[in-house]
């Protein structure tokens, strides 16, 4: 079973941004099929995510953690006009997040939901 989730920070940026959750999952289900930007190691992915009525070229961009199965978390987002890409060090940081993320079992996963530290989208694999 798909389960797709957010941080707690990506959320902030998120709404910020006016991305919504729909435009995650279908960047999900996207990815599923293999139209990944850009694979960056350790776990973590690029996509672009198109905000509403625009275009993903002038968009957004994203850095998920997953093992291109069951697990998806959405870690990182920023528009291409604020910034070009991620440096070194932050790839380093979300590596070491998606190995520590891409190992919780489904146990663990509900005490983080309800933590606070995740939420949890695109349930039973429809969109949210």
């Amino acid at each position: 079973m798909r389960r797709v989730f957010k941080t707690r920070p990506f959320t902030r940026w998120q709404d910020k941004a006016g991305l919504p959750d729909r435009a995650l999952c279908q960047a999900v289900s996207e990815m599923e099929r293999g139209l990944i930007d850009a694979d960056l190691g350790g776990g973590v992915v690029k996509k672009r995510v198109p905000l509403p009525g625009r275009g993903k070229s002038g968009s957004t961009r994203t850095l998920v953690a997953t093992n291109k199965g069951s697990r998806w978390f959405f870690l990182f987002g920023f528009s291409k006009n604020e910034r070009a890409n991620i440096d070194t060090d932050e790839l380093k940081a979300l590596q070491e997040l998606a190995g520590q993320y891409l190992v919780l079992d489904d146990h663990q996963l509900g005490h983080a939901v309800i933590g606070g530290k995740f939420s949890e989208i695109c349930h039973d694999n429809r969109k949210a």
